[in-house]
């Protein structure tokens, strides 16, 4: 399963399905949980973390559709691929010890095992589909929960390592593509009045991550005090305001500047199909200023499905396990160029 799912081109988050997909590329619903009679992992031994992932593996034994991995059994390359694929944390790719791995799979569902707390249960969907996200991640927790002990207050609800995690345990986040509001040097204002309502805004692979190719992640900055269909209803409604915003400035910019966008995207559709050498860093630029020229029809005969997998096989692992061996930075960015070519022409 973990082969499969760490070749396959696409991910649940470049479907572009859902609601707003020229704008949202994917929503995540993270559930936050600890059992009951084991250290949390901040204070794990050898023993007590293989305690905790024997347990995870005896509770989800029998649902066939999810499968059950050692972190350090699963090669480093391939670990990487699936943090590309927000799959995993950067935690989980360098400090595989002692770690488990439980994916369905297509990969809407993953949960990590012993990372900062003993269950992050992480549920995916294509677009703004938060009721739906909802739905699933709650089921699975009521199904874990009947072989689980979990930690829990009357007080404070889940016990979490994070105090910012206390209470309902669960972070929503939605992946987004803003690349007019940026244009129109509206984002930095628009993004930053969001911690005001208790919204976090994050870059591509989530905290402490750099923000690239204009893709931002949307998540609640606090757990505790708020139930699960506030938190759902205050990303949602901040969600769908980003998004009229962002599809005002697009307009904005189609109206005025039409010809420069279009000349951009073009340039861009140019320099993918043509340069010899192409970094991570300008390929993420380059496919959002592609996505952009598409989602406003300046673009012909590119499926916005490709050009979301297009942020993943650029990707330095990715195009590594493409490849078929270790490459450094320049093949990489050689391999790079010639996968540009060969998906766009």
């Amino acid at each position: 399963m973990i082969k499969k799912i760490v070749e396959d081109s696409s991910s649940i988050w470049t479907q572009g399905t859902g609601q707003y997909p020229e704008v949202v590329l994917s929503s995540r619903i993270r559930l936050a949980r600890n059992l009951a009679q084991f250290p949390f992992p901040l204070q794990q031994t050898e023993t007590s973390s293989n305690g905790v992932l024997e347990r995870v593996a005896q509770a989800i034994a029998k649902d066939k559709s999810l499968g059950f991995y050692r972190l350090e059994e699963i090669p480093e390359l391939q670990r990487m691929v699936l943090m590309e694929k927000h799959l995993i944390s950067p935690e989980h790719v360098q400090n595989p010890e002692n770690k488990g791995l439980v994916i369905n799979k297509d990969g809407s569902i993953s949960i990590m095992v012993n990372e900062e707390d003993h269950l992050r249960i992480q549920c995916f969907e294509s677009g703004l589909e938060l009721e739906r996200l909802w739905e699933k991640a709650n089921s699975l927790d009521d199904q874990l929960e009947e072989s689980l002990d979990y930690a829990f207050d009357e007080k404070y609800g889940y016990l979490t390592c994070c105090p910012t995690n206390l209470g309902t345990g669960m972070r929503v986040s939605v992946m987004m593509h803003l690349p007019a509001l940026v244009l129109t040097k509206q984002a930095e204002r628009i993004l930053s009045q969001l911690s005001k309502v208790g919204i976090a805004v994050r870059g591509i692979f989530g905290e402490g991550t750099e923000t690239l190719g204009n893709l931002y992640q949307l998540s609640n900055q606090l757990t505790l005090g708020q139930s699960e269909k506030d938190i759902l209803l205050n990303i949602s409604e901040m969600s769908k305001k980003l998004v009229d915003q962002e599809l005002t400035a697009r307009n904005y910019l189609l109206q005025n500047a039409g010809l420069k966008i279009e000349d951009k995207a073009k340039r861009a559709l140019g320099i993918l199909t043509n340069a010899k050498i192409i970094s991570s860093r300008e390929a993420l630029s380059l496919i959002s200023d592609l996505r952009l020229g598409q989602t406003l029809n300046l673009i012909d005969k590119i499926d916005l499905r490709l050009i979301n997998e297009l942020f993943l096989l650029c990707q330095p692992a990715f195009l590594q396990v493409l490849n078929g061996s270790v490459m450094d930075p320049e093949e990489r960015d050689i391999k790079r160029a010639e996968m540009f070519k060969e998906k766009l022409i």
